[in-house]
């Protein structure tokens, strides 16, 4: 049914026109203001109720994507720090690693140079002991030319005669026997 005919019906109707007269009711005027109020209501829904609806949905998107977005951001950033704290247990281990390293390279170093220390000292001793071995061989050399050289002037002098350098040679030989034994 439309409109005028429920109207027509209503207006008819003796309890209700009763009701209408006693309130004071213009039909006509009802009827405009009705279908104004549906027309600015139609307006209002279209212009303003539907725009402010979009907004609105618009921005529960937008609250929507912020809160997945922050969620992600905190996965995220959970995800790095466990990269940044795993990052930094491999550098302390590394580096307690090369500290390590260096230390036994250390180690083996001062070992090594207190070997070479001790190969050169013990070369620096046994050529000391060769030099005084020479040393002390020539010293004994020097010192039985010189007791056989004493020992041909003592002869001479007490035999008080001339040795030849036969006799000297023999002499200078048997002092430097007795001197060895």
């Amino acid at each position: 049914m439309n409109s005028p005919m429920l109207l027509a019906v209503l207006v008819n109707n003796s309890p209700v026109e009763s009701v209408a007269k006693t309130f004071g009711v213009n039909w006509s005027h009802l009827s405009a203001q009705v279908i104004s109020f549906s027309i600015v209501c139609a307006i209002l829904y279209r212009f303003a109720y539907r725009p402010i609806l979009k907004m609105l949905d618009e921005r529960r998107n937008q609250i929507a994507q912020g809160l997945s977005d922050s969620e992600a951001i905190r996965a995220e950033l959970a995800r790095t720090e466990a990269q940044r704290h795993e990052v930094l247990l491999r550098a302390h281990e590394q580096a307690r690693s090369l500290i390590e390293e260096a230390r036994e390279a250390a180690a083996r170093l001062r070992e090594e140079e207190i070997q070479k220390t001790h190969a050169a000292s013990e070369q620096i001793l046994s050529h000391a002991r060769e030099l005084a071995g020479r040393e002390h061989e020539h010293m004994l050399a020097e010192l039985k030319q010189e007791v056989g050289g004493l020992v041909v002037k003592t002869t001479a002098a007490v035999a008080h005669k001339v040795l030849t350098s036969e006799d000297q040679r023999r002499l200078i030989e048997e002092a430097t026997r007795h001197l060895a034994a």
